[in-house]
């Protein structure tokens, strides 16, 4: 059975304000998708690479691939207007080319600091319950509210998770149940771990890291550049 990466990189990146996506902005000479595709063409059980792209993005991507020589990457697929939209265009092109018992993992472009180890917990959670969702734990006090401004409710730490991705699905899991929400007029869920509860189905926990940050804000690329040195700096040390 196929282990398949899926990256998202359909966004625009309006969030952090910049004339090129974010998935596509430039650290240390190499763009942010670089270093996610690098993380999966490393991973020894990483069969294949499929990247949903921005529209107009494909040769852009097509030449990084080539120029950072990643192999595994099989397949460009046109975006959608809302992420659900995006992970179902690209589960349905690998339902052309996948087994339904290949496995899936869902990540975002713009998560590139994700660990070979978060890959492997999550490979083998989904290969043993059938879903992996990766996790890290609540270390903040959670306060509810109606209005955004004040809070009369707490909600226990210990009864939340913080979700990131990879997240994986068996393929024909994955498109069943994008079938069934389009069926039942859900089209804008959050991402695919909220989406398969919302189709009433569970998902299990894998282990994520508080370092495999999401780059939605400029302050999140300098929490990447800070992280890529600490990095450069622990390889020094074990020269």
């Amino acid at each position: 059975m196929a282990n398949i990466a899926m990256i998202i990189a359909g966004g625009t990146g309006a969030r952090m304000q910049q004339d090129i996506p974010k998935q596509f902005l430039t650290v240390h000479e190499k763009p942010v998708i670089v270093y996610t595709l690098e993380a999966f063409e490393r991973h020894p059980d990483i069969d294949s690479i499929a990247v949903v792209c921005l529209e107009g993005w494909e040769t852009v991507l097509r030449a990084y691939a080539k120029q950072f020589d990643i192999t595994k990457l099989d397949l460009i697929v046109p975006g959608g207007p809302t992420g659900q939209a995006s992970i179902r265009n690209g589960a349905f092109a690998l339902e052309q080319r996948f087994a339904p018992d290949d496995l899936v993992l869902i990540h975002d472009a713009i998560r590139p600091m994700v660990s070979e180890e978060i890959i492997s917990d999550c490979i083998s959670v989904a290969r043993r319950y059938g879903s992996a969702v990766t996790v890290i734990p609540c270390a903040e006090a959670m306060l509810g509210t109606e209005d955004g401004e004040i809070s009369t409710g707490v909600t226990p730490r210990e009864n939340l998770k913080r979700t990131q991705t990879p997240q994986a699905f068996p393929l024909g899991t994955l498109c069943r149940v994008h079938r069934e929400a389009l069926a039942r007029g859900i089209e804008n869920s959050v991402a695919t771990c909220t989406l398969f509860i919302e189709m009433g189905r569970q998902v299990h926990f894998s282990k994520g890291s508080e370092k495999n940050i999401k780059l939605t804000t400029l302050e999140d690329i300098d929490i990447f550049k800070a992280l890529l040195l600490a990095k450069r700096s622990e390889w020094l040390k074990d020269r």
